[in-house]
């Protein structure tokens, strides 16, 4: 079958990958605060000396580099945007380095009809996700929403750099510093339901197979969920994808015992490093079809929708343990990464 790579979902949820960034700036410096803890004396010193801070500070990284933005003259400059500068304090003085990463790594795209004309962001936004439809079982390359710069890509290119090897193309990654800084985030996307599925819709409402079908109708598109709204919050962002970037109230940004102890519960992965990113979208695919199940979408205009629940109440309360799963996840392939790099 003939693969979707520059489909709309991929472009469109591009435009919202400030606001879209799995778990936000604390849920990411929860990850590497798990991972912290989990790090061997020695992993935990070569992160130190490699980064100059810890997982937890290092977390973020990625998403600040989306402050980089394409000028009217073609440059490419950090633009302080007060909303999200916050997380990106640690990195003041090193955004002469995300601009250069951003530039080897700025890939154009060709926007969509009904996008926004002024937008400029590089296709290498799109590293921090995969749209796989919630129908499958496991993560194929040869499936819909999956392209060769995708979440599953970049994080074995990382990955690769960080073994000693170059990256492969398009991926330009400049040393095993950058690397760690790029898995240090990507790892924690890739436990966030959405950010490694979406839900493909007919004009009912009903699911989709973009891998039966081989099209994805952009007057239905859901944008990986942001797209969809729940009009039962009144306040702050209502999209799909939001509610599930969102991390628990009570856990902050840094990781509690509870926590921990639920991340060293993670069995450890057997198979070759290189194949873990893999393995762990599949595992997050399972995942997503629990985070997109008892639930009703109704098409209210072009590219919106609503979401109902069977049982609201419930489904929030499950959503909860799931966000704690995942992150506990996270946290554990982190430092599994980081261990296996340095025992």
């Amino acid at each position: 079958m003939a693969k979707i790579t520059a489909s709309a979902v991929v472009l469109l949820s591009l435009f919202l990958a400030k606001p879209a960034s799995a778990w936000g700036p604390d849920g990411h410096r929860l990850v590497g605060s798990i991972a912290d803890q989990l790090l061997t004396p020695n992993a935990k010193q070569q992160v130190k000396t490699l980064l100059g801070v810890d997982l937890r500070q290092a977390g973020p990284w990625l998403d600040c580099v989306k402050s980089v933005h394409r000028q009217n003259d073609g440059s490419l400059a950090y633009v302080v945007d007060p909303q999200y500068e916050p997380p990106c304090t640690p990195f003041a003085n090193d955004r002469k380095a995300m601009v250069d990463y951003a530039g080897r790594n700025w890939i154009d795209c060709v926007y969509p009809e009904g996008a926004s004309a002024t937008a400029n962001l590089g296709c290498h936004n799109t590293y921090h996700f995969d749209d796989v439809a919630v129908q499958r079982d496991k993560f194929d390359r040869n499936d819909a929403g999956t392209n060769d710069h995708d979440l599953v890509a970049a994080t074995n290119a990382a990955i690769a750099v960080l073994l000693g090897r170059p990256a492969p193309p398009p991926f330009d990654i400049k040393d095993k510093k950058e690397a760690l800084l790029i898995v240090a985030h990507l790892v924690g996307d890739m436990a966030q339901p959405l950010h490694v599925t979406a839900p493909y819709l007919d004009p009912n409402g009903s699911l989709a197979d973009p891998d039966v079908t081989h099209t994805i109708d952009p007057s239905t598109e859901t944008a990986g969920g942001n797209w969809i709204h729940d009009k039962a919050i009144t306040v702050g962002n209502d999209a799909f994808h939001h509610a599930w970037d969102d991390i628990p109230s009570d856990l902050g940004d840094t990781a509690p015992l509870a926590l921990v102890n639920v991340a060293k519960a993670v069995p450890a992965d057997t198979d070759r490093i290189e194949n873990w990113s893999a393995i762990w979208a599949t595992d997050t695919i399972a995942v997503a079809k629990q985070a997109m199940s008892n639930v009703t979408y109704t098409k209210i205009g072009p590219r919106k929708w609503t979401i109902s629940f069977s049982d609201r109440a419930a489904y929030l309360q499950s959503a909860d343990t799931i966000k704690r799963q995942q992150l506990a996840k996270a946290g554990a392939r982190l430092a599994e990464i980081v261990n296996h790099l340095w025992p």
